[in-house]
């Protein structure tokens, strides 16, 4: 979810849902060793609870900034081990990662030995063509000895030559059984399934057999299929009004709430007025306010 769930992204979907935890988009060690660790780990308090997800293979490296992660009050630690971008890759982390379990394992254990924080490991199933359950299982097996608990199994290989990130999400095969068979052969472990899932109805059909999802894309172009029972919209376009006054720009803040009435028959306006560049210009929180206001008062018209 590069360029997605930054921390404006994350203080709007928990306007909307107080009981998921909130994931940081991933953060390279580089981006922390040399550029500005504040713009990358500064978020909202209302956001917690909150796991900074890193990117990297050095596991001197991943330490301080497992040390800085902590420093700013995050909850948790994400290792991504499942990202198969080119960039990603050529700085020798993310999916290709799985291929060397024992060095993932070694991150995990100076993460943990630097931080207080629990830290967590999000993979895929396979890469390439390896498409045997034991490589997953093993993977497992080596980085929960050294003290991972909670593994984030995205039910799909990672192909790392000849398709995008976007075909990789799409392109090879859900394999869901391969992550229940991972909560079988690890029962002391939290297994926590990703990909494809788009419904309340997949959600509760999953926590049959694992003990999480997590959801990406669905939830970002969907959000209020998390939203509390007791939340309404106009609460959350509210709070958000109060949120961007402290803001620089209004678009950094609407471009993540554009999917809020996704479903709703007044959708499209909803969208065409949070994504007028002539109103956006502007940069008023009020349009938020102005667009609520138009929404529910054609739904009046059209009741």
């Amino acid at each position: 979810m590069m360029d997605w769930t930054d921390r404006h992204c994350r203080y709007f979907l928990r306007q909307v849902s107080s009981r998921v935890r909130l994931y940081t988009e991933m953060i390279t060690t580089a981006a922390l060793v040399h550029g500005d660790v504040d713009h990358h780990l500064a978020f909202s308090q209302e956001e917690h609870p909150l796991a900074a997800q890193l990117g990297g293979s050095d596991p001197q490296e991943l330490a301080m900034c497992a040390r800085l992660v902590e420093s700013y009050g995050y909850d948790e630690i994400n290792l991504n081990v499942g990202c198969p971008s080119e960039r990603v890759q050529k700085g020798a982390f993310g999916a290709c990662l799985m291929a060397e379990p024992s060095l993932v394992a070694e991150c995990v254990r100076a993460m943990r030995e630097a931080s207080g924080l629990e830290v967590t490991v999000k993979h895929r199933i396979g890469i390439d063509s390896i498409e045997a359950y034991d490589f997953v299982r093993d993977f497992v097996a080596v980085v929960s000895r050294a003290g991972c608990r909670t593994f984030i199994v995205h039910a799909r290989n990672a192909i790392l030559k000849g398709l995008s990130p976007k075909e990789n999400r799409e392109v090879p095969p859900l394999k869901y059984d391969y992550v229940y068979r991972l909560k079988q052969d690890f029962p002391q472990i939290e297994i926590v399934l990703n990909g494809g899932i788009a419904s309340w109805a997949e959600i509760t059909n999953h926590l049959a057999y694992v003990d999480g999802v997590m959801l990406g894309r669905a939830a970002y172009h969907n959000p209020w299929m998390l939203a509390d029972a007791e939340t309404t919209r106009a609460q959350v376009v509210q709070a958000m009004y109060e949120y961007a006054k402290g803001v620089p720009s209004l678009r950094h803040v609407t471009r993540h709430m554009l999917g809020l009435y996704h479903g709703h028959r007044k959708a499209r306006l909803w969208r065409r007025m949070l994504s007028d560049s002539e109103l956006l210009r502007q940069n008023r929180p009020e349009l938020l306010l102005e667009a609520l206001a138009a929404v529910e008062e054609a739904s009046m018209i059209v009741s």
